[in-house]
């Protein structure tokens, strides 16, 4: 079921207010394109700077709209462990297909901290949960040793990996097995990491190229036919959307492509001049634009 190319989709806003039905529009733009799942509330959705309710209602959003067509992992971690639990709870309540959680950023908890972190969400909820490992935004690691065992609990079922270090793959895989749900959070490395036996990516460019992007992980995923000649389409774009930080590049994409407004919310800005060239020369080689 978690699998493919599976979006964090960006949260669009207008005057600095959720446009709900812009969402609904990015919801069905995916369905038709052949994404695989939908992440609400991730931090490509910026959720940091969203408030509790907004965090719930682009949920239900997400959940009504997908209507069991594909699934919906809520994006439900916080940097408090109480407030990711209650959020946890509230997704799975809504009808959440399963639940992307966020190493906790800030605090820098040990590993014993990471683990019983996740143990207190997994012990609240009963649907599948996906560890979100980001040592760049996050500062801490969570170790192999750590995920393993969070992996013997009832609702850990896998990760989105965003170390960059593909080798993660092959030690997750070795300790893990295969059972064991990998993702890539690095849209860059989605071939290689595919290759040493991930299953997809939880994707930033697939908000703005969603058929490329499923495309891709639908010829890996039958032997890497096409693989290789569709990554190198791709990978123009992915280096574009990370040249300032996410999602203000993703967000101008889209709106070059009428899907929504650039706006995100402080302290993150609009990308600059020189970065607004260059993230249109790449959607235009990629012949999106």
């Amino acid at each position: 079921m978690l699998k493919g190319s599976i979006v964090a989709l960006i949260t669009p806003f207008k005057n600095n207010t959720l446009n709900e039905d812009v969402y609904r529009k990015l919801i069905h733009y995916h369905m038709k394109n052949g994404t695989n799942g939908i992440v609400p509330g991730g931090t490509t959705g910026e959720s940091p700077t969203l408030s509790h309710d907004e965090h719930r209602k682009i949920i239900e959003i997400s959940v009504k709209e997908c209507s069991g067509k594909i699934p919906v992992i809520a994006g439900t971690g916080s940097n408090s462990t109480s407030e990711a639990v209650e959020l946890s709870k509230y997704a799975e309540k809504v009808g959440s297909d399963a639940l992307l959680v966020v190493t906790p950023y800030y605090n820098k908890p040990t590993q014993e901290g990471l683990y019983q972190h996740y143990k207190k969400i997994n012990d609240s909820v009963g649907i599948p949960i996906i560890i979100y490992n980001i040592p760049s935004r996050s500062v801490i690691d969570m170790s192999v040793e750590t995920m393993a065992k969070l992996y013997e609990l009832k609702n850990i079922v896998g990760v989105k990996d965003a170390t960059g270090d593909l080798n993660r793959v092959d030690q997750q895989l070795k300790v893990m097995g295969k059972e064991f749900i990998q993702l890539t959070g690095n849209d860059d490395n989605a071939l290689e990491f595919n290759k040493r036996g991930g299953i997809g990516s939880i994707s930033v460019t697939a908000n703005i190229a969603a058929k490329l992007c499923s495309d891709f992980q639908n010829s890996c995923a039958n032997g890497f036919k096409d693989s290789d000649k569709l990554d190198k389409i791709l990978q123009p774009v992915h280096t574009s959307m990370f040249i300032e930080s996410n999602p203000s590049p993703v967000k101008y994409a889209a709106s070059l492509l009428g899907m929504c407004d650039p706006d995100v919310r402080l302290p993150l800005v609009q990308v600059k001049e020189e970065t607004k060239k260059k993230i249109s020369e790449a959607l235009k080689v990629a012949n999106i634009l």
